[in-house]
């Protein structure tokens, strides 16, 4: 019972993207008659002119997958760092410092982006590769930290003991046990912290202007500013931005049935 509500569940999701699919093949119902009618026939048209026209397209595609993977690496670097120093820390209010992580990662980006914004033309890194990438891992970087903080605070310390008394310093502890033992943690947090900074909105959109253009800002201006609009082209750009979330979630499979967000104070 359980297998076939997540059945119904999973294909009432996925039915406008099957929907999508089928528009970019140039199959669009003809509604003028009922039931509806598949008159086209299917075509690569809309995916061959992307290809042979939207070369600019292609290298904004890979700027956002570049810098979100960039941004997640960081953000994974510093919140297991953060995440570590707690856990390990001998405060008594630890846990409390751990739930303010998640308040301040639950904040909507615009509640600081005027601030933000303000700070980056200070330092000269507004609409630059460096500026929004700062600004996309900071952004998922407390998420990052309280969601590691629940898999090390609940961890096996004996192995760690263990590592000291031999002599072991803390960046041999942490390169070669912590992070060993808390890889498919770190795996999934990071797939986690790059689905979100690749999805993200309002930060490129009033962080960028002209020099770096963010695939959801791209997104907004092909269908608000597109004068010809193609209902075929507009599906086959959504189906190639969604491609390489779709097959990294597909191939983690693995990591991701082990992904847990949890509070260790329960």
């Amino acid at each position: 019972m359980r297998r076939a509500g997540l059945l119904v569940v999973l294909i009432i999701a996925l039915l406008p993207v099957g929907w999508t699919l089928l528009a970019s093949f140039n199959l669009i119902p003809f509604n003028q008659v009922s039931p509806p009618e598949w008159r086209n026939p299917p075509t690569l048209d809309a995916y061959i002119e992307i290809r042979a026209q939207q070369t600019d397209f292609w290298e904004q595609l890979f700027t956002s997958l570049g810098v979100s993977a960039v941004a997640s690496l960081l953000a994974i670097a510093v919140g297991f760092l953060a995440a570590y120093g707690l856990a390990r820390s001998g405060w008594k209010a630890r846990h409390r410092w751990a739930q303010s992580l998640l308040v301040l990662a639950s904040l909507p980006p615009i509640a600081y982006l005027i601030a933000l914004r303000d700070l980056l033309r200070y330092l000269h890194l507004f609409d630059s590769l460096p500026g929004i990438l700062l600004a996309q891992s900071a952004l998922v970087a407390p998420l990052v930290a309280y969601i590691l903080y629940g898999y090390l605070a609940t961890a096996d310390l004996e192995i760690e003991d263990a590592a000291r008394l031999d002599g072991a310093g803390l960046p041999a502890l942490l390169w070669r046990i912590v992070f060993p033992s808390q890889r498919t943690a770190i795996a999934a947090t990071g797939l986690i912290a790059f689905i979100l900074t690749y999805n993200q909105f309002f930060l490129p959109l009033l962080l960028t202007e002209t020099h770096v253009k963010m695939m959801p800002v791209i997104m907004r201006d092909f269908f608000t500013l597109e004068r010809e609009f193609d209902w075929q082209i507009a599906a086959a750009v959504i189906m190639i931005t969604t491609a390489p979330v779709a097959l990294l979630v597909t191939g983690s499979q693995s990591w991701l049935e082990r992904f847990r967000l949890s509070d260790p104070t329960d």
